[in-house]
């Protein structure tokens, strides 16, 4: 649950991410390389986390 007084919009976008399991990951990163990666993925058409994703599932793949 939100902390605070959430709106309705707000606990129900909380639950949809936790019962189709998307969840908050969080990491330190230099800023110039998060203002550049930001950059790529804008000229590219491509969100950051869409990206981020596949490129995680590339690693994973390639470890296997």
């Amino acid at each position: 649950m939100p902390k605070g007084s959430p709106n309705a919009q707000t606990i129900a976008t909380e639950k949809y991410q936790k019962k189709a399991g998307y969840m908050t990951k969080g990491f330190k990163i230099k800023r110039d390389v998060a203002d550049a990666f930001a950059e790529a993925c804008d000229k590219a058409g491509v969100s950051q986390a869409a990206q981020i994703t596949k490129m995680m599932q590339e690693f994973i793949a390639s470890v296997k």
